[in-house]
């Protein structure tokens, strides 16, 4: 069982153990639920890193140019796998190359997101397990994988394009539901399970305005930036903009 009090000391070790030692502390990489919980404590000197801009996993750099008198690049390692032969590749998900990463043994919390592009997977992890990754894993399904160290990929920091979508309004529940094309009451009910995060922030309340900019990730089914409303409908509904990742 998750114990959120465990965690957040947890956090606080690491933080003053930074400030002790006058050195960088890094965490493991958050989920979107403990990412809130790291926001609310309001640490000072400490920030999230994803490795790329829109990461949704991240971890939690404790220190600062400022405050510790130099900087540092997290430790954190971008890993190319693909097939090696992409003529008799399964099709292969996010769950696939995860399960085969898990299955070595490995925890999740060492693990960043999964990119996937025309079924070549760029994972980022910690550091001191690329290593290992790249040694164990060698089949995803029954395909074949090789696996390599490289940067992160200039795509995974283009903007997404802007699609529309039409909701009642700019209540966080009416926009999940237009987005995701569901009901205004299922809408409802999946911002008040806690699977929704607006800037990395758990929101619960259904009737909250969502302002233009703010990102949106929906634990489970996906993310995407508000940037507005475009018109109005001859029904009186909206035309909103946004931005899917």
């Amino acid at each position: 069982m998750y114990d959120t009090e465990l965690f957040k000391n947890r956090l606080n070790e690491l933080h003053d153990r930074a400030v002790t030692r006058r050195i960088w502390i890094y965490s493991n990489f958050l989920s979107l639920s403990e990412q809130s919980e790291f926001l609310s404590m309001q640490l000072s000197d400490a920030s999230l890193f994803g490795g790329y801009a829109a990461a949704e996993r991240k971890i939690v750099c404790f220190g600062s140019e400022d405050s510790l008198g130099y900087s540092e690049i997290p430790p954190i390692t971008c890993i190319r796998i693909e097939p090696v032969n992409e003529k008799f590749s399964d099709n292969l998900t996010h769950r696939d190359y995860l399960g085969s990463i898990i299955a070595t043994g490995i925890d999740r919390g060492m693990l960043g997101d999964i990119i996937i592009r025309a079924n070549t997977a760029w994972v980022i992890c910690c550091d001191k397990i690329a290593d290992y990754i790249i040694a164990s894993v060698k089949r995803v399904r029954h395909t074949t994988v090789r696996c390599s160290m490289c940067e992160v990929p200039e795509f995974i920091n283009e903007e997404p394009s802007v699609t529309s979508a039409v909701a009642a309004s700019e209540r966080l529940d009416a926009i999940v539901a237009g987005v995701y094309h569901i009901s205004r009451s299922e809408g409802k009910q999946v911002v008040e399970s806690g699977r929704v995060f607006l800037d990395g922030r758990l929101c619960e309340n259904p009737s909250m305005i969502i302002r233009p900019k703010t990102i949106v990730s929906v634990r489970g089914t996906g993310r995407f930036r508000y940037e507005g409303v475009e018109n109005e409908t001859h029904r009186g509904r909206l035309r909103i903009l946004i931005r899917k990742y």
